[in-house]
């Protein structure tokens, strides 16, 4: 089944690309990159994975935080007509969140307080969860930034990126939770942790816990949170908004996988955990498929192509031949039968594009190859 993803550049804000790891997630999103500049978009391709392809496809050393626009000479000196932009970042989770902090707070004051509390140390750099709420964070900052039309996010493995749709609520429970209010109220009431302010059963579990991991701490806690709260209006609210905006209609996800059966199950789940969100994957990107090609010649038909070429004709050298013709074809005909297992996801007048993309030669990693990849996803519309 063939499609294209022109309408789906056109018609979506924020694009989604998942897929577990080793399928072309990191080519697909770049690609799809350099589809909608070439038709005229400014578009932003955000990273959270740190591979190199992303930066080596566009003639980048590498990609950090900064906002870095591709000079239209790489694309000229390749022969690639782009009309519009095309920006490449990637997230920092450390400095997403200390800008969120500086953005949101009051003063000066209680800015540091929060930079500077041990626990936010913590939450900001090593708590499971924060990388994707933080990324969710980024997206909803420039959801509706008037510099880009199209904003692409080149998401984590599979088994990551479906904490994006839990990483608010994870991180809130981590952080907001029961345990946490349970002494919360005595600081509030004191602005210090009073244990004598609490029932005796709670007063004697908390000096427990002082003895273990130092009373100091259970004050950064409830100091921490205490200062989150205020500063975002609740956590449990915020992360509400953030998790609302990125289900939203303008936002699409573009399910990529390979025809390996492994890949194809990882992104059948994530597409019924997409449903179970009453949302629908946008699209599905099968890379590296191969071709069913007709039947494997004779040997005499092909030692006949082989001397047209001016090649050996060995014996040896047109069996090797046939065998690889042959294999190529069953891994062809493999593929094929593979992919029959995803037409649950295709049936319908309201199915989503699926495009498939073939097996290259040789890894993409310019922007010579990455401009064939996209107009395989997106053609350019007739001018």
């Amino acid at each position: 089944m063939r499609a294209d993803l022109g309408q789906l550049l056109d018609e979506k804000r924020v694009i989604l690309c998942v897929g577990c790891g080793g399928v072309g997630k990191t080519t697909t999103c770049a690609a799809l990159g350099l589809a909608a500049a070439r038709r005229g978009k400014r578009v932003l391709c955000l990273t959270i994975d740190p591979a190199k392809r992303l930066a080596q496809s566009f003639g980048l050393d590498a990609v950090g935080p900064e906002f870095r626009r591709i000079d239209p000479r790489v694309f000229s000196e390749a022969g690639i007509a782009v009309q519009g932009t095309l920006t490449v970042a990637m997230l920092d989770v450390k400095s997403t969140f200390d800008g969120l902090v500086t953005a949101l707070a009051p003063s000066e004051e209680k800015r540091k307080r929060i930079l500077d509390n041990v626990l936010y140390q913590y939450v900001s750099t090593k708590l499971a969860g924060t990388q994707e709420y933080m990324a969710m964070e980024k997206l909803y900052a420039l959801k509706d930034d008037p510099a880009f039309d199209l904003i692409l996010l080149d998401t984590p493995p599979t088994s990551h990126a479906l904490d994006f749709l839990d990483a608010p609520e994870r991180l809130v429970a981590a952080i907001d939770s029961a345990a946490v209010r349970w002494f919360l109220d005595s600081f509030r009431s004191s602005g210090v942790m009073s244990l004598n302010l609490l029932k005796r059963t709670a007063a004697m579990v908390l000096r427990g816990i002082g003895r273990i991991i130092g009373g100091g701490l259970l004050e950064q806690v409830a100091a921490f949170v205490t200062e989150m709260n205020e500063l975002f209006g609740g956590w449990r609210a915020r992360a509400e908004r953030v998790s609302a905006a990125l289900r939203g209609p303008d936002v699409g996800y573009v399910l990529v996988t390979t025809p390996e059966p492994m890949s194809l199950r990882e992104i059948s789940f994530f597409a019924e955990r997409l449903l179970q969100e009453k949302m629908a994957p946008s699209a599905f990107v099968v890379n590296r498929c191969r071709g069913v090609a007709g039947e494997v010649p004779a040997s005499h038909e092909v030692k006949e192509q082989l001397e047209a070429r001016g090649l050996a004709t060995d014996d040896d050298f047109v069996r090797r031949v046939l065998d690889a013709a042959a294999l190529e074809r069953r891994l062809g005909e493999r593929d094929r039968k593979n992919l029959s297992s995803m037409k649950w996801a295709l049936e319908g007048d309201a199915s989503p594009p699926l495009v498939t993309v073939p097996e290259f030669p040789r890894d993409i990693h310019d922007v010579r190859r990455l401009a064939l990849v996209a107009a395989l996803l997106a053609p350019n519309p007739p001018a």
